[in-house]
């Protein structure tokens, strides 16, 4: 039988309320909780993400994101 892939949710957030960043995994209808006062109160973020790449692959030799560091 083939492995089945499960993809888990993760979402970050910061609390309005006591201004704690945090991430959730948020399953089925369960709403996310803020872990240091326990609001509900939250701000979602963007999050970001990383894509696996080879080994020899390190941050050194990437190229700068949208020009940055390009000399003009």
């Amino acid at each position: 039988m083939a492995a089945r892939t499960v993809n888990m949710p993760i979402f970050e957030y910061i609390c309005k309320d006591c201004k704690k960043p945090f991430e959730a995994l948020i399953i089925g209808s369960r709403r996310p909780e803020c872990p240091g006062c326990h609001g509900q109160n939250l701000a979602q973020q963007i999050s970001v993400f990383s894509v696996g790449a080879p080994r020899s692959y390190t941050s050194g030799n990437a190229a700068p994101a949208c020009g940055a560091g390009a000399s003009t």
